[in-house]
């Protein structure tokens, strides 16, 4: 469980501990009070309210340490879903998750593109709906959506959304979304430094500190595909020069591989002048690196130095102890990215992996945006604490 669950800033008490007992898995009712620093009667009177609306379960006992065995609790995963949206240029993913952050069924269709909002938004609405009647889940057991994109971008989305599906929309970035799926699912484990980084058209990284997903004042934090790694390097569209997103990001490894007649014919991207996404071509490289073509292995080995070199700083700057690889990128080419990402951060004591659900990570990070914000919601206007302690009891 992660050690930071009592210093979190829940909007409730109830909240407090309906997180405490996702992040656990299973916990007794004494672990409960060791978790939150309640006393027993309100922890005992929490627990009979999530129980009675069906959002927790009791299962099994502790094994015996000499009294009477302690009866389990855990989430009751079918009692409530959310959807999760990843609206990005060339696709659009979906995933619908049950409590515990679980995808129980996921569908891509092709991006907006340069659609309207509202043939967009009347998209986006059917297609959740097709969703969810997929898999037979009752409307009313559905909290909301999470809706993200690349980087924010907000706009008329997310009210229009609202008012077609009647559903609450929380909006954020991929990245951010990500790095809040991972924490949800354990997938950072019982870490309290922690990132997601996001290979998708660009790169990014989603922060997790002391069990608080950390977003910036302007909702940008993590986004070191715009650390420069060239100081003379090219141009980047944000207008510095020799970012990593614009030397080493999926679009610069599309246009070196199109650059070389011979890896363009090996790969396909000689076929057209233009493929449908960046995301597309990406993959036909990986997939001829995973073949033995050296000329693809070579870009996107070069591309991992660059990538592993702007995540030190990463690392360094706010004391990693976990880093998970997520996003499309790396779900075709993580088998090359991981190995040298590792390699640059050997000293710093952090473990790397690959997210157990990369391609589809954003969606379903998506999803959990939903189902805290309306079931395990934080105290408004957070700031990281300066110390571990500052929040008291008094926050539940």
């Amino acid at each position: 469980m992660s050690a930071t669950t009592s210093s979190k800033p829940h909007a409730s008490s109830k909240a407090a501990v309906l997180d405490a007992i996702r992040a656990a898995g299973t916990i007794s009712r004494v672990g409960l009070i060791n978790a939150t620093g309640f006393t027993a009667p309100t922890i005992s009177n929490l627990v009979r309210k999530l129980i009675n609306e069906g959002l927790v379960v009791e299962t099994g006992h502790a094994e015996s340490t000499g009294g009477k065995r302690r009866v389990l609790l855990q989430l009751n995963h079918a009692a409530r879903y959310a959807v999760g949206v990843h609206l990005d240029h060339g696709v659009m993913t979906y995933a619908l998750t049950n409590l515990g952050g679980v995808a129980v069924a996921r569908i891509a269709r092709p991006g907006a593109g340069a659609a309207e909002p509202a043939v967009v938004v009347a998209r986006i609405a059917a297609e959740i709906a097709t969703l969810i009647d997929s898999v037979g889940v009752e409307r009313g057991r559905v909290l909301g959506v999470g809706l993200v994109f690349p980087r924010p971008l907000g706009g008329p989305l997310g009210p229009a959304l609202e008012h077609a599906t009647g559903l609450p929309v929380v909006l954020d970035n991929d990245a951010t979304a990500a790095a809040l799926g991972e924490q949800w699912t354990g997938g950072f484990g019982t870490a309290t430094a922690a990132a997601a980084l996001y290979l998708g058209t660009g790169i990014g990284a989603g922060l997790v500190i002391n069990g608080i997903t950390y977003r910036g004042p302007s909702g940008n934090a993590g986004d070191i595909g715009h650390v420069s790694v060239q100081a003379d390097g090219p141009p980047c569209w944000c207008g510095a020069q020799g970012c990593v997103e614009a030397v080493a990001g999926p679009a610069a490894v599309v246009a070196q591989a199109r650059a070389d007649r011979t890896l363009a014919a090996a790969t396909g991207l000689a076929e057209s002048a233009k493929r449908a996404s960046v995301a597309t071509d990406f993959a036909a490289i990986s997939r001829a690196a995973r073949r033995g073509e050296q000329r693809a292995l070579a870009l996107l080995e070069r591309s991992a130095r660059y990538v592993a070199t702007a995540t030190r700083g990463l690392a360094a700057i706010m004391d990693l102890d976990v880093l998970v690889l997520t996003g499309p990128g790396f779900a075709v080419a993580g088998s090359v990215y991981l190995p040298i990402v590792r390699r640059e951060l050997h000293g710093y004591a952090v473990d790397v992996r690959l997210s157990r659900s990369a391609a589809t990570a954003s969606a379903i990070g998506a999803a959990a945006l939903a189902l805290e914000s309306e079931l395990v919601p934080l105290s408004h206007g957070l700031r990281l604490p300066e110390r571990l302690d500052s929040f008291s009891e008094s926050a539940g």
